[in-house]
């Protein structure tokens, strides 16, 4: 198993932003992006409440093209909600 340092140091040489805060009981606080930070957690909630729907979080639609149209409808309801 890898660290998460080990980790954070590959992604960091690769040329990744670490956008993940560090832990609170850290010794040693490192930099963060809380602009994109916030951003990724907007578009995780997004997904979460789109999987709420049963027939996206399992997948009903035989073609792709039914997939997206009900991934939009229920988007849309998000946002009008």
């Amino acid at each position: 198993m890898i660290g998460p340092l080990v980790f954070l140091q590959w992604c960091t040489d690769n040329g990744v932003t670490p956008v993940i805060p560090p832990k609170a009981n850290r010794t040693e606080k490192r930099d963060y992006d809380k602009y994109l930070y916030r951003l990724r957690h907007l578009i995780e909630n997004a997904f979460l409440r789109l999987k709420q729907w049963r027939s996206i979080a399992t997948r009903y639609a035989k073609s792709t093209a039914t997939f997206l149209a009900e991934c939009q409808i229920s988007a849309i309801m998000l946002w009008t909600a």
